[in-house]
């Protein structure tokens, strides 16, 4: 038997489909940032469809912004680093 209702991977799809021409008129460097977007929304697809949210958006931004507050995270944690790698002076430890 057949599924009544499409997964989520499949609305995802849909809804980057339907985003399509706002990607085609975004400038190019601009484009590469929005289609990562969508690997951050697949990297939690299963959550999301787990969820059975009834906004179909609402998963999409919750996992984007966890990718991004991941992202946040390890760059902080580069700084840190990269900032008790130096000396007061400037000169290596």
């Amino acid at each position: 038997m057949g599924r009544t209702n499409p997964t989520y991977r499949d609305t995802l799809r849909a809804i980057e489909d339907r985003w399509g021409p706002y990607r085609r008129t975004l400038r190019r460097r601009d484009q590469p940032r929005f289609d990562q977007l969508f690997v951050y929304a697949r990297n939690h697809a299963d959550a999301a469809g787990m969820l059975n949210h009834e906004d179909r958006f609402a998963p999409l931004l919750v996992s984007i912004a966890i990718e991004q507050e991941r992202r946040i995270d390890e760059l902080e944690a580069r700084i840190t680093d990269l900032e008790g790698s130096t000396s007061p002076d400037g000169a290596d430890r």
